[in-house]
């Protein structure tokens, strides 16, 4: 790969590295000194918080492996380094959809109106149950990113430094397709919480079908407030769903580059579209929460009012 295309896939990795940690790490600051001025923190806010946490972790993990990979690509060879970034990806990556996931089903239990006793029944007993959630996806996802360290073995680190393009041997392939084979199934556990969060928003599209109807017959052509929640808490569960796919197509691509002729090439790509996820969705978080709107609107009016000064 050219030393121009390199830079230019480094400058645009380097773009949305910084638009997901502003982002995300603006979320978290709010709630932070939300949290401090009023002593207690809300549910939504904790989960926004944990979630911003684990992105700006999985966005520096993938910004270190992008930059090794053309920077220094002999760190590759050992074993310690190349075993710590694998298990840290993994990590933070079922951290980030998990929290995600949380997020999702919150919204759906705080917006949906059923009446069935166990929904209701959760829906009493989800604020305190967040925290005690939140910790159980920690620990699951710290056990489950295990078997990446136990994965890499001397002969596959053989194989990534011979960087072999054609003709490669039956044994290097083996072990390519062994380690790539355990990573996707690792991540094929990152399709649950998926589908928990499909399911709640079709829930939700539900939800708001039956509402919808109910106000049509007792005052056709008004939005009430539910209306409006269950719209933005459809967009925001859309929103990652759509860029979830994204991303887990991302994965796959720089998880199958050991078998690709263009190997630092198809990871950069990979890592590249992978970085549009956790960048773009706490944008959307943002923009649909009344809160970080509001202060990322006064952010706004300060910057602008600072320009205005230094310009005078």
């Amino acid at each position: 790969m050219s030393s121009e295309v390199q830079g230019i896939l480094m400058l645009i990795a380097a773009g949305e590295f910084s638009l997901g940690i502003l982002g995300n790490a603006f979320i978290g600051l709010v709630n932070c000194v939300d949290w401090i001025k009023h002593k207690k923190i809300a549910s939504i806010d904790l989960i926004l918080t944990s979630l911003a946490i684990s992105r700006i972790s999985l966005l520096c993990i993938i910004l270190l492996d992008c930059n090794i990979l053309v920077l220094y690509p002999d760190v590759y060879t050992g074993g310690k380094q190349m075993r710590i970034i694998d298990y840290f990806w993994t990590l933070t990556n079922h951290l980030s959809v998990w929290f995600a996931t949380c997020l999702s089903i919150f919204y759906f239990l705080k917006i949906a109106n059923f009446f069935h006793p166990f929904f209701l029944w959760m829906k009493w007993r989800l604020d305190s149950a967040i925290p005690r959630i939140l910790l159980g996806c920690l620990v699951f996802s710290v056990f489950i990113s295990l078997p990446v360290i136990n994965n890499l073995d001397d002969d596959f680190r053989h194989c990534v430094k011979m960087k072999l393009k054609t003709n490669i041997s039956r044994r290097c392939r083996v072990h390519k397709a062994q380690h790539a084979s355990i990573k996707i199934r690792l991540n094929l556990l990152t399709l649950f919480p998926f589908s928990v969060s499909l399911i709640s928003f079709l829930l939700l599209i539900l939800s708001l079908f039956r509402h919808t109807r109910r106000m049509q017959l007792r005052a056709p052509g008004s939005r009430d407030p539910s209306t409006e929640a269950h719209v933005r808490a459809m967009k925001a569960v859309i929103s990652f769903l759509l860029l979830f796919i994204a991303y887990y197509l991302a994965y796959l691509v720089a998880t199958s580059s050991y078998f690709m002729p263009e190997t630092e090439l198809a990871v950069i790509v990979g890592e590249l579209i992978a970085l549009i996820c956790p960048s773009s969705h706490s944008l959307f978080l943002i923009l649909e929460n009344k809160k970080l709107r509001q202060a990322s609107l006064r952010v706004l009016w300060k910057v602008k009012y600072i320009l205005r000064r230094r310009n005078c």
